[in-house]
């Protein structure tokens, strides 16, 4: 006989099969490793049928699924709530992730998109591509320059005692950002979740308007050792997939740190939060901890069902 999970969707009441597979998936979110994860399913399902349990509801079933973790690993079980409390929100919610080129803003990205399953990802790079096939390079030439090469294409050098490097990012930043406000404005809008990282997102920068709302949450992050942050340039590189020459990267390395300093010192300024990103763990844990505690609180709909946020089926 087959287990079934018993929801509720505004007010209807259907049943469907309980799935050791997606149950696991769900656990994994929670970054418990896959094989522990569907044998932690698996243990589950042969319990139910053991008790001769063919129907649970989803708050019994997750109230096992919570047993069963703060017994194995408390920090997993924590995880799991705060990612449960997460994808219950009702509101779109848009994660900003900035940082200067090497500290590993797309990685994060990455991460934390798949953590929270958001299909929409973007970086401002594109953002800017986008933009330079609309502007060309007479209109705005510092649009067409790498953001930590961009003083080359200043119309009017600055006068010697300011710094031309941190100049020609501010122009940069400032040009990109119109792209990045449409970007954020439009998933608002469409009630659309969305990552979107990269040099770019500088507190400051982006409307302020957009920045307020409660399910709009930016970090920055940062790499305080210049030898680690050099050796990030190595490491990707490297991969095969990469198209990015890293003599580019080597040669305008002074550069580059010259505007990792100047968005640290913006987020401090704006009371955005810096991360060190040194361990990808520790980087996730913390984006997390913040969503659950500054979005989740406010955004949660009281019709949610449960299936649809751990899509047990």
């Amino acid at each position: 006989m087959r287990i079934m999970v018993q929801g509720n969707i505004g007010g209807r009441v259907y049943e469907e099969p309980f799935s050791k597979g997606v149950l696991s998936r769900s656990l994994t979110q929670a970054e418990m490793d896959p094989s522990r994860a569907y044998s932690l399913a698996d243990s589950i399902h042969s319990k139910l049928k053991k008790d001769k349990v063919f129907l649970i509801t989803i708050d019994d079933l997750v109230g096992l699924v919570l047993k069963n973790l703060e017994k194995e690993d408390p920090k997993i079980a924590e995880k799991y709530v705060s990612w449960r409390q997460i994808k219950k929100c009702s509101e779109p919610l848009i994660i900003l992730i900035g940082g200067a080129s090497g500290v590993g803003t797309s990685s994060i990205a990455f991460e934390i998109s798949n953590r929270l399953g958001i299909k929409n990802t973007i970086s401002t790079d594109m953002i800017r591509e986008v933009m330079r096939k609309i502007v060309s390079r007479e209109l705005i030439p510092v649009l067409h320059e790498s953001s930590f090469s961009s003083y080359k294409g200043l119309r009017v050098p600055p006068p010697q005692e300011i710094d031309e490097i941190l100049v020609g990012f501010k122009d940069h930043v400032d040009t990109v950002c119109v792209g990045v406000d449409a970007v954020i404005e439009r998933a608002l809008k469409e009630g659309i979740s969305i990552v979107v990282e990269g040099v770019h997102v500088v507190p400051g920068y982006i409307n302020e308007k957009l920045t307020k709302h409660h399910n709009v949450r930016m970090f920055t992050l940062t790499v305080p050792d210049e030898e680690t942050h050099k050796g990030r340039f190595h490491s990707r590189c490297r991969q095969m997939w990469a198209r990015r020459p890293l003599q580019k990267y080597l040669d305008n390395f002074y550069a580059i740190r010259k505007t990792h300093k100047f968005i640290e010192t913006q987020a401090k300024k704006f009371g955005v939060q810096v991360i060190e990103n040194i361990d990808v763990v520790t980087t996730i844990d913390a984006i997390m901890k913040d969503i659950s505690e500054n979005y989740a609180l406010f955004s949660t709909d009281e019709n949610f069902d449960e299936t649809e946020t751990h899509e047990i089926n």
